[in-house]
């Protein structure tokens, strides 16, 4: 079981997400255990601030280290995990992607910061996290969105939470490519017709039909994922008609 803490100044935000679809499922199955703490219980402050005025001025409020550091080291005090994480959502990190979804899904707990106002105090990002995700060049409020986004891709790295091991694999960025094109019934839609090859009973043909498509869509629409995707012969065959034909 992966447990994630999740640091947060308002933590009513998650309920709703994270009482949903598979996180719901991954908790009741005993795959996923998540916490949320408000930071704010651990202030020393009487009326429990969390954020004070930056030195050498400045626009806005800063996060203070004190609550931050005092909550982290409580869940290390009261957890006692082998592989644990502790994750900074920050715009200073790094993207966010498939591959450190994986990478995280190995850990035994992760404990995600959510920052708010108009940033931390250094010494928080510098001494008390292990690294700093983004999940973008923009601004957002918080990191709380980050931090749903980020369990959400987790979650489905865990064996069992999707209920099929085929599930995951063939999932866009997976494997450095978007997802192949997927159709239902009905065969024939106001004289849209579903590909032929998927009716052959032919699974060689069916897999190779859609790993040329997952090609095929990635060249078209996320060109830059190719130069770090797994390619065989047969891939780069076919990318090189593509170029050929574009």
């Amino acid at each position: 079981m992966l447990r994630i803490d999740i640091l947060s100044l308002f933590p009513e935000m998650f309920k709703g997400v994270f009482g949903e679809s598979i996180i719901k499922r991954a908790k009741a199955a005993n795959l996923l255990d998540i916490h949320l703490m408000n930071f704010r219980d651990f202030a020393f402050s009487k009326h429990k601030n969390v954020d004070d005025i930056p030195f050498g001025g400045g626009s806005g409020m800063v996060l203070k280290p004190e609550p931050l550091f005092r909550a982290v080291n409580f869940l290390k005090e009261t957890t006692n995990f082998a592989k644990r994480r502790v994750i900074l959502l920050s715009p200073e990190g790094k993207v966010f992607n498939q591959e450190k979804a994986k990478e995280l899904a190995t850990y035994d707990q992760l404990i995600f910061i959510c920052g708010h106002y108009e940033g931390f105090d250094a010494r928080i990002s510098n001494y008390l996290a292990d690294e700093a995700i983004s999940i973008g060049d923009f601004v957002l409020t918080g990191g709380e969105l980050p931090a749903m986004m980020i369990t959400d891709a987790v979650a489905r790295m865990i064996p069992g939470v999707l209920g099929s091991e085929e599930s995951a694999p063939t999932d866009s960025f997976y494997n450095g490519l978007l997802e192949h094109p997927q159709y239902t019934r009905p065969r024939d839609f106001e004289g849209m017709q579903v590909p032929e090859v998927l009716f052959s009973g032919n699974h060689a043909k069916i897999n190779r039909w859609r790993r040329e498509e997952a090609l095929r869509v990635t060249f078209e629409k996320r060109p830059d994922l190719l130069k770090n995707a797994e390619l065989d012969k047969k891939d780069k065959e076919f990318l090189a008609g593509l170029m050929d034909s574009d």
